[in-house]
């Protein structure tokens, strides 16, 4: 990631938006899946504090490939605030430090590997978050925050967006439910976990996010579509693209988390939703197409693509209790789109 003045311009703004922000000074950090999409950008965020005020908050970046950490975040491996850790969500913790907060964001999380990987989405799932709810017992971690998903919330048969306390129907015996049900079953676990040993865990459940810090590798829609249209090509869409999502940008979702994790109340859930993004997968190609005069092509999916896909046709959600800690979204869909493009190109 290029981390010039554009770029920079997010992290500042994801920083202003946070209430209670500094209370994070001189904390430690454990953020798991430090490469994707959302945990690199809550990385980049906290080290743009400790760059502007000297915060001194260590931040421990953990994932399956120290390679792919020490290669992401290069600028900073010599900083001592920063440090990789090698993280296996299907082996029991060996780390030998403590840390105040945990930051759960470690997932098989866009439809490809869902479709190809089932069993080891689900595993690692659950497996995961109890390795670092029981890491988070042992250590008196202050409080763990879980990235869960808005696939919990299963299909209902009307339109109201989705509340916290708000739950449909998920087919268990289709494979493709590995992802809803596992992260259903995570969140049951934090659940347990504060009844049986008062553990101060809370469970965000964040839209359909996008932004430029997606991976290469991220097969999700908005990833496609942003591919495409910095690559000069037609978006190609696999459906009508009639379902509607709260979509959100990246750092809309990362100033959320912060605000939960500082301002939540404990065994709580919360939804991660910008009121002014929620739209069509159609009226978001329209414009990633728009900001690149592209075109939209309709294709027919292949089956691998058809196993992968989210059927709920209304997975909007209802941000209220969200906001009632003081946090509101930053980015429309057409700003949002906009920045992802700008520095996606800045990056080429």
């Amino acid at each position: 990631m290029e981390y010039n003045d554009k770029y920079n311009k997010n992290l500042q703004e994801t920083i202003d938006n946070v209430f209670n922000v500094d209370f994070m000074k001189n904390k430690s950090i454990l953020v798991t899946g430090s490469t994707g999409l959302i945990g690199s950008a809550i990385i980049d965020t906290l080290i743009y504090k400790n760059c502007i005020d000297n915060s001194n908050i260590h931040i421990y970046a953990a994932g399956r490939s120290k390679d792919r950490i020490q290669q992401r975040f290069s600028q900073f491996l010599d900083k001592d605030f920063f440090t990789s850790v090698l993280y296996d969500a299907n082996k029991e913790l060996d780390f030998d430090f403590d840390v105040d907060y945990i930051i759960h964001g470690a997932s098989n999380a866009h439809p490809l590997a869902y479709s190809e990987q089932p069993v080891e989405t689900m595993i690692s799932n659950f497996c995961g978050m109890n390795n670092l709810l029981k890491y988070a017992q042992e250590h008196n971690v202050l409080r763990t925050l879980y990235i869960s998903s808005s696939e919990v919330y299963g299909e209902k048969t009307d339109s109201e967006y989705y509340k916290e306390n708000d739950y449909g129907f998920v087919n268990i015996l289709n494979p493709r439910a590995c992802y809803p049900s596992s992260k259903r079953a995570s969140e049951t676990l934090c659940a347990s976990y504060k009844k049986e040993y008062d553990l101060d865990v809370l469970v965000v459940r964040p839209g359909h996010i996008y932004g430029p810090t997606m991976t290469n590798s991220d097969s999700r829609a908005s990833a496609q579509f942003a591919r495409n249209v910095i690559n000069g090509q037609d978006i190609i869409m696999k459906s009508a693209g009639l379902q509607l999502r709260s979509y959100c940008y990246v750092f809309d979702c990362v100033s959320a988390i912060l605000a939960v994790l500082l301002n939540g109340t404990s065994g709580e859930a919360y939804n991660i939703s910008n009121r002014n993004s929620v739209v069509t997968i159609r009226q978001l190609a329209e414009s990633f197409a728009n900001s690149c005069d592209r075109k939209i092509v309709f294709e027919n999916p292949d089956d691998v693509e058809i196993l992968g896909y989210n059927m709920m046709s209304c997975s909007a959600l209802d941000a209220s209790k969200l906001e009632n800690l003081g946090w509101q979204g930053l980015y429309d869909i057409d700003e949002g789109v906009g920045r992802t493009i700008e520095i996606l190109k800045e990056n080429q």
